[in-house]
């Protein structure tokens, strides 16, 4: 696949160069990025099976590593390249996909409530539900009109990583639930006739038989609010590393930034989601008050944003250097660490999650002394051996001083490790 890729990009890359991002051009940005992916990937099997090296350096094993290191860290900032224009695009696109979801819903809406009707009759109540739908989706709709650039209705649960946040996402489905209820209440008013069926839609509003579901609203938007400031101030204190994504993704409402499923995450939804639709079964049932969300239900709600909240602060950590030794080839006699040799740099969290690309991986940089050495790619098949999140390998350059020098790892979005000192002999 990768290979018919890279041989198609050779026919139109002299129409459009990869770059073009036209709405439905079969040569845009979603296809500039493929060809450059899959470019990059050949590329990357290639010098991994020990081809494609020149020969001024396949002779010296230190320069060839330097060489595919470089030719590799240019295709993958073409790559880069190629995916925050596709992103771009992407998002571009989104609003009006969004605003056909809203709509479609209305139309599922009324045609479920004409089903219903069959028999029972068309009631009031009814009306003012689809009413309140129809107002709610022009208000969305509108409000992805004003925020195309950046993805319609999504752009209040999107966060400043470029990822679905999951505690945004939670809180904007109940505050839209809520806004949906008073809505209808709003129209059952609005069609009321009598002074007593006024006064009992009124009293619907009581706080008494809503308090479930004000108590789940304000923990929700409370959690959205300190998760925020949770994160922020983690990663301004370089306790949490945060990788901006190319663009967003459902499956971020479940998985953490390295694409693994999160527990926390995972439950917040499954357990908001279940509650929202006993509030909506109740809504229906009883459209002339509150849902009354029961306070056995509330409370587990309320357990599941705390596990959430606590899943937070216990992500993430800073990068630390372990140790630092010789790496020995087969072979190699036991020496001490001199000018020219290479190094194994042992730890936790070199690569933040979500950083295992390849333009990500080579902005990794070691502090040896005064002389900062860009960590080498070294690829194997299917991916690199070098950088890990665990081990990096690099050389001490001719230019450290010998004697005591410190070593530190700066990852891919500028957190330091702890220093670690070494001596380096002639």
């Amino acid at each position: 696949m990768a290979v018919q890729e890279a041989g198609q990009s050779g026919a139109v890359l002299g129409a459009h160069g990869g770059g073009c991002t036209c709405g439905d051009c079969p040569h845009g940005a979603r296809a500039g990025h493929r060809r450059a992916v899959a470019a990059f990937l050949l590329k990357r099997d290639e010098f991994a099976a020990g081809q494609g090296l020149p020969a001024a350096v396949a002779h010296s094993a230190s320069a060839s590593r330097q060489w595919v290191s470089e030719e590799l860290t240019q295709s993958a900032e073409l790559v880069a390249e190629r995916g925050r224009a596709e992103g771009d695009a992407w998002l571009a696109r989104l609003w009006w996909r969004t605003a056909t979801v809203v709509w479609a819903l209305v139309v599922a809406l009324l045609l479920g409530q004409a089903l219903t009707a069959i028999g029972a009759g068309w009631t009031a109540a009814r009306t003012a539900g689809l009413l309140a739908a129809v107002v709610t989706a022009g208000a969305l709709t509108a409000a992805s009109w004003f925020h195309r650039a950046r993805g319609g209705a999504l752009a209040p649960v999107i966060g400043e990583d470029n990822r679905l946040s999951t505690s945004r996402a939670v809180a904007g489905a109940w505050v839209l639930f809520v806004a949906f209820a008073v809505l209808v209440l709003v129209g059952r008013l609005a069609a009321a006739s009598g002074h007593a069926e006024r006064d009992a839609l009124i009293a619907g509003l009581g706080l008494g038989r809503g308090a479930g579901v004000v108590t789940v609203l304000a923990v929700v938007c409370a959690i959205a609010v300190l998760v925020r400031r949770v994160v922020g101030v983690r990663v301004l204190g370089q306790r949490l590393q945060k990788v901006r994504a190319h663009r967003p993704r459902a499956a971020d409402l479940l998985t953490d930034d390295a694409g693994r499923g999160s527990f926390a995450d995972i439950q917040y939804v499954v357990i908001g989601g279940v509650a929202l639709l006993f509030a909506a079964v109740r809504l229906g049932r009883r459209p002339d008050q509150l849902p009354d969300l029961p306070w056995g239900l509330a409370v587990v709600v309320l357990i599941s944003a705390a596990t959430y909240l606590a899943g937070k602060y216990a992500e993430g950590g800073r990068p630390v250097i372990l140790s630092v030794v010789r790496a020995r080839e087969a072979g190699d006699l036991d020496a001490p660490i001199r000018t020219g040799d290479d190094i194994e740099i042992r730890g936790a969290g070199f690569v933040p999650p979500g950083a295992q690309g390849a333009d990500r991986l080579s902005r990794m940089v070691v502090r040896i002394g005064a002389v900062h050495v860009h960590v080498p790619l070294v690829p194997v098949a299917g991916g690199f051996s070098n950088p890990t999140d665990a081990v990096l390998t690099v050389p001490v350059p001719a230019d450290v001083e010998p004697g005591r020098v410190e070593v530190q790892v700066v990852t891919a979005v500028g957190v330091e490790t702890n220093r670690y000192v070494i001596d380096v002999t002639e």
